[in-house]
């Protein structure tokens, strides 16, 4: 199983990214799909999720509003869009799989996980 999350980079406060992550190896309609984040020297973090067929989303108090998960499960990819970005989104994304379900928050429901991709909000 190979998760390949990209997309990050460096952006200013109040711009745009959209996060992708590419799934091989696995079933991926099986697969709840949700991104996690840690920041230097912090926790990692629930951020979003999305279940098999996209009919339910979840996120957290900090990304509601902003970010955007959805999945192409014919292109076996989930996406975040994240927008009106501040600096203490600055962390490194990951994306993970879970096959059991209900969406869950805690980062030891999940299975597998990308590698990560570097997002910076400075001005």
């Amino acid at each position: 199983v190979q998760l390949q999350a990209s997309g990050g980079g460096l952006v200013q406060p109040g711009g745009s990214l959209r996060l992708s992550c590419a799934a091989s190896g696995l079933t991926f309609s099986n697969y709840h799909m949700a991104w996690f984040r840690q920041a230097p020297g912090k926790e990692r973090e629930f951020v979003s999720a999305i279940m098999r067929y996209g009919t339910h989303t979840s996120y957290s108090d900090s990304a509601m509003g902003r970010f955007t998960i959805s999945r192409d499960n014919a292109r076996n990819a989930v996406t975040l869009q994240m927008n009106s970005l501040k600096p203490e989104d600055t962390a490194v994304y990951y994306c993970a799989a879970d096959p059991r379900g209900p969406i869950g928050v805690g980062p030891s429901r999940y299975d597998y996980w990308g590698q990560g991709t570097l997002v910076t909000v400075s001005s």
